[in-house]
This record gives structure tokens, C-alpha cells and sequence, in this order.
């Protein structure tokens, strides 16, 4: 498993993190023997990155982490840990970068983790109430108080990262960042990159259309993300299966699972970028986790852009609801 730092600082980190949203529930139930199983094979494995956040199903998925910590001996020395927070379910102030807000929910989330600090701690949503200069003046203050290694921030524009690391080193961004969605090519990777940060790709995988074994129409409808998100609503959900069939053709005549090629290609894009695809599903994570023992040529990245050219997806990855908090820019 290949490792690199996590931030200019930070600790050596696999290249390759587990995403625990979907050990609450996000795309179906998950138990916590299947989330459990799943956490032993990435650390068997060398995976040592575990991303989190407090409202993944409402603290379950750091409730879950925590009691694998609990129940697997060492286990919380081998792993690099980060949460979220500043999602709030208000509907009147839906994001809070408030200083004893933040700090009240890192505090809850250590409790439902049962561990004293974690490695990493980003504010979910950037909430405009405040400056960049002054959330990171908060974060700062979160490191100081030992109950985090290290912070970041979710889903925000470079020029925001640019001023927030005037005051506080930002050791990761998180973005979405998969063959389908491009966007941080836009000037994201190319910040991180310069000011060391490293880049956590979520939904790298493109939320199962980059996999041999895509969501079905119906099934997608059966769920909350899912089901209104315009790539899942028709037309755009058969234009999109038929196109990226033309990539699980390309996997196979490659003779890899769809989703390590999305892996890999991912991993390709530099060596400040971390992906962090989720699964409750030990068959899913081997296929994930093929993808970090490819090394694409130029040959085989030329190709896979040949069948997924920037800007393939119909529909936009999220709705207006759900573009509330993250940051458009260009």
C-alpha cells in the first residue's frame, strides 16, 4: 500500500482511506459485523485512513468506528482518524463555524469514538458568517487544545483554502473528485498541491456508476441521496449507465473491476490525492482496493478518457437543496 503525507506536516497515511458514510446507513443498512468486517480488511490490507463525520446517520457511524476501536486491540494506534463537523439540521442556520459549536461537537464526537483526540478535523460546510482567516483562527485553537493533530476543511472554492491558510496550515480538503466529476481540476488539485494540502476525494467511484455493479434505476429511487440527485433521474440515469458502459467495457478488455480502474485512475492524478470510497461490502472493498496496486500508463489514462472525456455525466451532482454549503468556483 503506498503511503503519503497527509498535509506538509502530518503523518504518513495510506493512499487510500475508507469512507464510513456508508456504515450509517446512506445507501442502506449496514450492520455494524458488516462495518466491523469491513474495517478489519482495510486494515489487513495496510489502510490506514478512516473519515468520518458526526452527521453520518446521526453519530452511528462514529459510534460504530468506536466500538470496533473497542473491540480490536490496538486498531486506533494503526489508523489515522478523521471526523467532521458544522452540519447542523437547522433549518434556519444549516451550517456553524462558531467556535464553541465546533468545539462542542468535536468533544461529542470523541465520546461516541471513545478515543481523546483524532487526527484530523474539518468543518463540513464553510458557514459565511465567518471570514476564512477567522474560521482557521478557530481551528487553530482546536489544535492547540490536543483534542485534534491536524484540520481541514469540505467542499470549499481554492481562493477560500488560499485564505485560510494565512492563518492555520489546512493539512486536507475534501471534494468530490472522480472521472465524473471534474471540477476540482478548476483550480482545487492544483492549490493543494502548491501549498502541500492534501486532497480527499469522496465518491470516487461516482456513487456506483464507475462500477461493475451500478445502483438500478429503482433502487436508486429507494434512496434518500439518491433519488431526486439529477444523474439518478431519467433521462440522465440511462444516458449515464450507457455511457459509462463503454468504461466497464474498457475495465474488462483491461481485465480489472471497473472500480479499481476508477481507483487507480483517481491515485493517478497526483500524489497529494487520497480517495476515500466507502462500501459495507467485502467483495466491493477488494475490487476498491485492486485499484491501489494499478499503475496506469499514459497508454491506459489516454484510453480511459477516450471512453469518459471531461463533462460525459448528465445532470449535475447535486440538486439546488443539496448545493447549499459546498462552494462553486471556476
Amino acid at each position: 500500500m503506498k503511503t503519503i503525507r497527509l498535509g506538509a506536516k502530518g503523518p504518513n497515511v495510506s493512499q487510500f482511506g475508507i469512507g464510513a458514510m456508508s456504515f450509517a446507513g446512506i445507501y442502506g443498512d449496514a450492520t455494524v459485523e458488516e462495518s466491523h468486517a469491513v474495517l478489519n480488511d482495510c486494515r489487513a490490507a495496510g489502510v490506514t485512513h478512516i473519515d468520518t463525520a458526526n452527521v453520518y446517520g446521526k453519530g452511528r457511524s462514529e459510534e460504530i468506528i468506536g466500538s470496533w476501536f473497542a473491540d480490536t486491540p490496538g486498531a486506533r494506534n494503526d489508523m489515522v482518524l478523521a471526523t467532521k463537523a458544522a452540519i447542523t439540521g437547522d433549518a434556519e442556520r444549516p451550517f456553524n463555524n462558531d467556535p464553541d459549536y465546533l468545539e462542542s461537537c468535536l468533544d461529542a464526537s470523541l465520546k461516541r469514538l471513545g478515543v481523546d483526540h483524532v487526527d484530523l478535523f474539518y468543518v463540513h460546510r464553510f458557514d459565511r458568517a465567518h471570514s476564512p482567516e477567522d474560521l482557521a483562527g478557530t481551528l487553530a485553537k482546536l489544535i492547540d487544545s490536543g483534542k485534534t493533530r491536524a484540520v481541514g476543511l469540505s467542499e470549499i472554492a481554492p481562493a477560500t483554502l488560499r485564505r485560510a491558510w494565512t492563518e492555520c496550515p489546512i493539512a486536507a480538503v475534501q471534494s468530490e473528485y472522480s472521472l465524473s466529476t471534474r471540477a476540482p481540476e478548476l483550480g482545487l488539485v492544483q492549490t493543494c498541491a502548491e501549498l502541500d494540502t492534501t486532497l480527499v476525494a469522496f465518491s470516487p467511484v461516482g456513487r456506483a456508476f464507475l462500477t461493475d455493479a451500478p445502483f438500478s434505476y429503482d433502487r436508486a429511487q429507494s434512496m434518500a441521496f439518491t433519488q431526486n440527485n439529477p444523474r439518478f433521474m431519467q433521462p440522465n440515469y440511462n444516458a449515464n449507465i450507457a455511457i459509462t458502459d463503454n468504461f466497464r467495457a474498457l475495465a474488462a478488455d483491461m481485465g480489472e473491476p471497473a472500480a479499481a480502474l476508477a481507483i487507480a485512475w483517481v491515485i493517478a492524478q497526483g500524489d497529494h490525492v487520497l480517495p476515500i470510497p466507502g462500501t459495507k461490502n467485502a467483495q466491493h472493498l477488494t475490487e476498491l482496493l485492486r485499484g491501489t496496486q494499478i499503475d496506469p500508463s499514459a497508454e491506459d489514462l489516454a484510453r480511459i478518457e477516450q471512453v469518459l472525456p471531461v463533462g460525459w455525466a448528465h445532470g449535475d451532482r447535486y440538486t439546488a437543496a443539496q448545493w447549499l454549503g459546498p462552494e462553486r468556483y471556476c
